[in-house]
């Protein structure tokens, strides 16, 4: 299964079974935050450059920015985010909006090879997305729906995959730029969707050979103790052969689970990143701790 390489204009990172799994950053995005959304409509980016300084600091590898906020010029957001972000940071970033024009007017402002989020296998959204994907030389979320909805049944929505990647193959976008999302079901409403997502990881990976990714806290909606569901799932859907997922970096429980995982699959060489993370300080660092003067 080939790599999926992203990059700002000084970082790559790869995306692929072999690598690390790859975090990416779901906390800038206004939905559900009124804060956020108030301070982007009035042109404050404030909170977008400390949130994204967060998710850096916990350990994304990836950063994805969303601007849709209602009522207001979300392209010039976006456009303006992503600058703002690239100016302080060397991440790489995913650009995400279901506006062409927002999605446009991110790609125009970036710097480097993005992640798109993202195109689905409706017409009039292929039609619209794949040709920016071309031209900007980007990569992109494919999403497994099309213009009939959500299937419960994995095949049908391998079969909606496989016509992404196929079609973006016409426009002459390699296979490894396509990360596929195979939907991620409340498990609250059905309960097989654990299941579910995690065969069609395998059928994705092993028949489809692409790299996948998903919103992972999808799966808890509605139900108590999302954080500790959540976990759970991440660290069964790196089993299957998931390569990325948007979460929240800032969970240290999630964060846990994928290094774990890391180093299960053997894609922390030498356990490096586990023992950095959480090895126990010695005890001449814990005297120099306690000897500090208070402040």
């Amino acid at each position: 299964m080939a790599n999926t390489k992203i990059s700002s204009d000084r970082k790559e990172i790869v995306i692929g079974p072999n690598s690390p799994f790859t975090v990416i950053g779901e906390r800038i995005n206004p939905t559900g935050r009124k804060l956020l959304t108030e301070e982007m409509k009035a042109g404050n980016l404030d909170r977008v450059l400390s949130d994204a300084e967060a998710q850096v600091l916990a350990g994304a590898q990836m950063l994805d920015i969303n601007a849709g906020v209602p009522l207001a010029d979300e392209p010039k957001i976006l456009a303006d985010s992503i600058k703002l972000i690239q100016d302080n940071f060397d991440i790489p970033l995913c650009i995400d909006s279901s506006i062409i024009d927002a999605l446009k007017s991110g790609l125009e402002a970036y710097k480097g090879k993005a992640l798109l989020n993202s195109v689905t296998g409706e017409e009039d959204r292929l039609e619209a997305v794949l040709p920016l994907v071309k031209q900007y030389g980007c990569a992109v979320i494919g999403i497994s729906n099309d213009d009939t909805g959500i299937s419960e049944d994995i095949n049908v929505r391998y079969e909606v995959a496989k016509k992404i990647v196929e079609r973006a193959m016409d426009h002459g976008i390699p296979k490894e730029d396509v990360v596929i999302d195979p939907l991620v079901m409340p498990i609250g409403a059905i309960n097989s969707a654990g299941k579910q997502v995690t065969e069609l990881i395998k059928m994705l990976q092993n028949e489809l050979g692409v790299n996948t990714t998903c919103g992972a806290s999808n799966l808890s909606f509605g139900l108590p103790n999302r954080l500790g569901l959540n976990t759970a799932f991440i660290a069964m859907a790196i089993g299957a052969g998931m390569t990325s997922a948007i979460t929240n970096p800032l969970e240290k429980e999630i964060m846990q689970s994928v290094r774990a995982a890391n180093v299960v699959a053997g894609n922390d060489p030498e356990c490096s990143q586990w023992i950095a993370n959480y090895r126990e300080p010695s005890s001449k660092a814990r005297k120099t701790r306690r000897r500090r003067p208070k402040s």
